[in-house]
């Protein structure tokens, strides 16, 4: 069975980090780019970052931009996302992607994906 799972979500006040993880089961994530999406209640579905398969292009939502980082393991099969300097606003359910055939730039700009994970809560909140 294909699966992706995420972890290390959590309530987190602001400015501070948390470092998610995907790890697949079922499947090598080598030949895909991954993308982390995130959905707030009442707002539309976010392309948060996405990397190639070859992990050597990212690319990133701008509200973002300075704050996350993302990158792959091929080793572990795993995809990471560091978030620093958290805001209220990037609360959210936090999904790891995964689609084969696209550019990182093209899998977060047109938000599409094969196989999803159940997903993460993050909460930033004081």
């Amino acid at each position: 069975q294909l699966q992706l799972v995420e972890s290390g979500g959590g309530l987190v006040q602001p400015g501070g980090s948390l470092r998610l993880s995907c790890t697949a089961s079922g499947f090598t994530l080598d030949s895909y780019a991954i993308g982390w999406f995130r959905q707030a209640p009442g707002k539309e579905r976010e392309a948060v970052s996405c990397i190639s398969s070859s992990g050597r292009s990212t690319n990133y939502a701008d509200s973002v931009k300075g704050r996350f980082t993302i990158s792959r393991d091929s080793a572990k099969n795993t995809v990471t996302l560091q978030t620093n300097s958290l805001k209220p606003e990037d609360t959210g359910v936090y999904y790891c992607v995964a689609v084969q055939a696209f550019t990182a730039q093209d899998m977060c700009a047109k938000k599409v994906y094969h196989y999803r994970g159940q997903g993460t809560q993050v909460t930033v909140s004081s």
